[in-house]
């Protein structure tokens, strides 16, 4: 049936082709690895020993960052494997390049079997690895006929998800009978794959990898040149408001004008999830009626005068706004509390766990369903509060800042939350080399 896949493919590009040229000329996004996309990996990828090979997929920041431990614990569990990365986005690629090295990350081939195919010569792998939901009709089909182990880790499967997937009937139930073994996040995850087609038997709960790459700290190195370098008075408080999606900034804001009167010397920090959308951020603060530190024009020795928002005699309160990649962990380590995004639009939220390992109080929206598990973990902890409005985020934010015992006690308790779900990785590295020494 990959001949019905690539025609299926075929019609969704042409449809695609007008949202892919302006993402290209005005968000200048996607506009290199085409090569790579459209005929698999560079000929510089062609296995040329006879270690065994591991494959890793991510597709984006998010799974790349999820990845690292992963790769690094297989590598260091057998000195004979070696692991190649590919990825999506371009971040993800950036990402992976900075991580891994540019010479074992690659831009993951559109599931054309022409495509699966070449990459597959290239690769020669003895297993792949997919990190989350990133399965594909021909890829699992065709490494199935090839006699290919593909493994799902740190598995993640919304019900929204599933039910779109069950709709392609035939050819999902045979994408997903492909599969050699899942390691789900929790049993309600794992029951989805197992309603696609996944048999009980290769599905594992696993946990998240998400709980073991989260780093347990008090502080981050170079947050407090990152509070010098923008102006951030680390002597009076800060609320950071992370991987915000697009209408959760204007909420914020909003938030942020009420929570003044009250909070008078209270900062904030925002950064968005999409660089693509720096510079429109930037100017809705702007039309706010604040003023505006971008990461990107702070030097490293800092501006020369920064207006604080409180700060005595000033009309134009700031904020600061994370412009930049891989400074994220900084901010939250400045933060008092920490507003978690795309939770509070219809994104399906981000990444508390991270927060969580910081000892940072947490807030997030009501939709948290691609992190469900971990949110109720939290939540059942003390360590995490969910809002419906910017009015009850405001209530929050003025309540958490306001009262330092509260805030000591929901950290602590983040932290003894992470600390307790570690163990995915290893479990996860244990199954994909043994299913990669059965090649």
């Amino acid at each position: 049936m990959s001949w019905f896949a690539n025609a299926i493919y075929g019609v969704a590009g042409l449809a695609y082709t007008p949202i892919l040229t302006y993402q290209m000329l005005a968000q200048r996004k996607n506009r290199t690895g085409w090569s790579e996309k459209l005929c698999g990996p560079r000929s510089s990828l062609a296995k040329s020993s006879d270690r065994r090979r591991v494959w890793v997929h991510a597709v984006s920041l998010g799974e790349i960052n999820a990845a690292r431990l992963f790769v690094e614990k297989l590598e260091a569990a057998d000195s004979s494997a070696e692991v190649v990365i590919s990825t999506t986005t371009d971040t993800g690629f950036a990402r992976g390049c900075q991580l891994f090295g540019a010479d074992r990350v690659f831009r993951y081939p559109l599931d054309f079997s022409w495509a699966v195919r070449n990459a597959i010569r290239t690769i020669r792998p003895s297993a792949i690895v997919l990190v989350e939901l990133e399965v594909w009709y021909n890829l699992t089909t065709i490494a199935a006929g090839e006699g290919i182990p593909v493994c799902v880790i740190n598995g993640r499967l919304t019900e929204r998800s599933c039910n779109r997937l069950a709709m392609l009937g035939p050819l999902s139930k045979r994408m997903f009978q492909s599969l050699t073994w899942v390691g789900a996040q929790d049993d309600a995850i794992a029951n989805r794959f197992k309603s696609l087609g996944v048999p009980g038997d290769k599905i594992d709960v696993a946990g998240s990898v998400k709980w073991d790459t989260a780093e347990v700290a008090d502080r981050i190195d170079g947050d407090l040149e990152l509070a010098g370098a923008m102006g951030i008075d680390v002597n009076a408080p800060l609320w950071v408001c992370g991987s915000t999606g697009p209408g959760e900034e204007a909420m914020i804001l909003d938030a942020y004008s009420g929570i003044r009167e009250k909070v008078t010397d209270l900062q904030l920090a925002l950064i968005p999830r999409k660089p693509e959308r720096f510079d429109e951020v930037a100017a809705l603060i702007a039309k706010r009626g604040f003023g505006c530190v971008r990461r990107s024009d702070c030097k490293a020795d800092g501006p020369s005068s920064v207006p604080h928002p409180g700060r005595a005699g000033h009309p134009q309160p700031v904020v600061f706004l994370g412009d930049t990649m891989g400074e994220l962990r900084k901010f939250y380590s400045l933060a008092d509390v920490v507003f978690v995004g795309r939770s509070m639009v219809p994104m399906g939220g981000s990444d508390p766990m991270e927060v969580a390992a910081l000892g940072k109080p947490i807030i997030t929206g009501s939709d948290m369903a691609n992190f469900r598990d971990a949110t109720t973990q939290l939540l059942d902890a003390g360590s995490l509060v969910q809002v419906d409005s910017p009015a009850t985020l405001a209530q929050q934010v003025v309540t958490i800042v306001s009262d330092a015992a509260r805030r000591q006690k929901m950290g602590q308790s983040a932290k003894e939350t992470v600390q307790k779900n570690r163990g995915a990785t290893d479990a996860s590295v244990r199954k994909v080399l043994e299913f990669a020494g059965t090649k």
